[in-house]
């Protein structure tokens, strides 16, 4: 009982609640832009009997100033798709918000919020970070089509995903549950992962999601140590044990 009261209070203690003007809440959360340092704000706006739960428009923001493209088709997809799963949508004027009736919805659409503007994120960066770095993913690619051929199975690269925003896999090694592969070489990239981690398991589609990082260095150690609780595993590039890694998460 004690530890459950304190885990209540150090999580609660994450988020900082600030009250602004005009009945305005702002919410600090401990979700952060990859690669920026800041963190998602999520503000809760009443209006008219009701409460507009949105992020301000600084997810798009922070996407376009990171080199990311907020009107790509990739977005364009994931803003409808997401849509239809989440009380959260992305507006015309690039703001996520959502619409609670009560108060008792606020807080877990506050999360949802946050989600998506992690999400967004990702998804409009993503096309950028993916055309760098192609040294690593050489490397990558090398190794994993090696092993592909000692294993038996069928090796697949820049793979469509079945999910909102149809984001792209580096790798899919075809199994009964398929593997698919992220070769991070950026937190950004890694986040992609995450998504899609997330959005597999929110549509209970098969899949086992592998993040490769370049280094923990190249990723940030944070951004490696939170990752392993939003993939079903992440590890530092290693060319040597990669084939007993790729065995087995496909077990």
């Amino acid at each position: 009982m004690e530890l459950a009261e304190s885990l209540k209070r150090t999580i609660c203690s994450l988020f900082e609640v600030h009250a602004d003007t005009n009945g305005m809440h702002r919410i600090v959360t401990p979700l952060e832009y990859p690669g920026t340092g800041d963190r998602v704000v999520v503000r809760v706006r009443p209006q008219q009997g009701t409460y507009v739960i949105d992020e301000n428009g600084e997810a798009c923001l922070y996407a376009s100033m990171a080199g990311g493209d907020v009107e790509s088709a990739a977005v364009g997809r994931w803003s409808r798709e997401f849509a239809d799963l989440s009380p959260a949508s992305l507006c015309d004027d690039e703001v996520i918000r959502a619409t609670a009736l009560d108060e008792r919805s606020i807080a877990p659409y506050v999360f949802r919020v946050a989600e998506a503007a992690q999400q967004l994120y990702g998804i409009a960066t993503s096309q950028a970070e993916r055309q760098s770095n192609s040294d690593f993913k050489e490397r990558l690619s090398s190794v994993l089509e090696e092993i592909a051929g000692e294993i038996g199975l069928t090796l697949r690269s820049d793979v469509e995903l079945p999910i909102p925003g149809r984001l792209v896999a580096d790798h899919v090694i075809e199994a009964s549950k398929p593997l698919i592969i992220i070769g991070a070489s950026n937190a950004t990239h890694l986040l992609e992962a995450e998504v899609i981690y997330m959005q597999y398991k929110v549509q209970k589609i098969s899949g086992y999601v592998l993040a490769i990082a370049e280094s923990q260095k190249s990723v940030t150690k944070k951004q490696f140590e939170r990752a392993n609780y939003y993939t079903d595993k992440t590890v530092a590039f290693d060319a040597d044990n990669l084939k007993g890694m790729i065995a087995s998460s496909l077990q």
